[in-house]
């Protein structure tokens, strides 16, 4: 695993590099956090044949620091992270805002992925538990929050756009996640091709951690890899 520079769309990323197999994957995380997230799903991908980018994103880990964040832009900054890689039709799994990232990323710029995974995902700030909403609302009245206030006030996806994704995507929930259990059905119903699956006694991110996340999404690809090694 080596750590690498990219500049993207205004900002400087740092992303891990991992793996020599022949598909690619690349790993968003959550707010707040950093690649390392993935420890424990960067190994089961390399050894299903995968290499993997992990970058931080702006204002996370050691990318560039920002004063706000709009779920856009990070979108943004990975569309332009692939492109500038020469990724062609990566697996992006993305948790928790890193769910919203790839959501965003496929609507905006259709396409651009192979396949799409998701874990912890929401479509609005109203598809959170409200006892998550009420902590964010204390932390924003106490000191200016930008990371708390992004999830406060974003995302904001039309259910009616999903539609317009025409790839396999995993949707993953953990059974007591931070996001309402009508919210995660809503994104799997919404996806033409949509998969769902609910991580039986997981909160928001104990199945990303403990690699049963890793496990869902090498198993999905499975299902989807064509005979040249991409997904179809």
């Amino acid at each position: 695993m080596r750590e690498e520079w990219i500049d993207v769309n205004g900002v400087r990323l740092r992303y891990v590099l991992a793996g020599d197999g022949g598909k690619d994957a690349v790993l968003i995380h959550g707010n707040g956090e950093d690649h390392r997230l993935f420890d424990h799903v960067i190994p089961r991908l390399i050894s299903a044949g995968f290499r993997v980018y992990a970058p931080d994103s702006r204002g996370h880990g050691e990318s560039t620091p920002v004063t706000e964040y709009h779920y856009a832009d990070m979108a943004e900054d990975i569309y332009r992270f692939i492109r500038s890689l020469g990724l062609r039709k990566p697996l992006l799994y993305g948790h928790s805002d890193g769910g919203i990232i790839g959501l965003l990323l496929e609507l905006s710029h259709p396409g651009t992925l192979g396949l799409l995974a998701v874990s912890g995902a929401n479509l609005s700030p109203e598809g959170l538990d409200r006892g998550l909403i009420a902590e964010l609302e204390d932390r924003v009245r106490i000191t200016p929050d930008p990371l708390a206030a992004l999830m406060l006030n974003e995302p904001r996806i039309d259910p009616a756009r999903l539609r317009s994704i025409r790839i396999p995507t995993l949707v993953m929930a953990g059974e007591r996640d931070l996001v309402i259990p009508e919210e995660t059905r809503r994104i799997a119903k919404g996806l033409p091709l949509g998969q769902l699956v609910t991580v039986e006694r997981a909160d928001h991110g104990s199945y990303v951690t403990d690699g049963t996340a890793a496990d869902l999404v090498i198993a999905f690809a499975a299902e989807h890899e064509g005979p040249d090694g991409g997904f179809s």
